[in-house]
């Protein structure tokens, strides 16, 4: 059994075929009745029986020719945006590591020398830390 779905005032699916028009255009897409038709909560073919008028619009705006827009949409200035501060991350996250790994040599090293500078208790300071005034 169906559910039964009420039907819709014609300007409220007017209204939500302006707003599918829109985003078609700034994407660059084709609008299409399934696009409309989910949107409003029904099938492909109920929104056809019911409203065949706006889907020969929709039709017509499919087989005109589509002008692309010049230049990125806003969306593909997004997506580029998210790509670079992605590969951006991903290299400041390996200098970060690089980094790390040169402040724990160093810190090793650091630790060595001066084991070995107390190993040598016979060197005598010359740099007036030693001296008692």
């Amino acid at each position: 059994m169906t559910r039964r779905v009420p039907d819709l005032p014609e300007a409220l699916v007017r209204k939500h075929l302006q707003e599918v028009l829109a985003s078609c255009r700034e994407t660059n897409t084709a609008p299409s009745v399934l696009m409309l038709a989910r949107r409003l909560g029904l099938t492909n073919t109920t929104f056809r029986r019911r409203y065949p008028e706006i889907a020969r619009e929709i039709a017509d705006h499919r087989a005109a020719p589509t002008t692309l827009r010049s230049g990125p949409t806003e969306h593909d200035r997004l997506v580029a945006r998210n790509a670079k501060l992605r590969r951006r991350n991903r290299e400041l996250t390996a200098q970060l590591a690089l980094a790390a790994a040169q402040v724990q040599h160093l810190a090793l090293a650091n630790k060595r020398l001066t084991e070995a500078l107390e190993a040598q208790s016979n060197i005598t300071r010359i740099d007036g830390r030693g001296r008692q005034r």
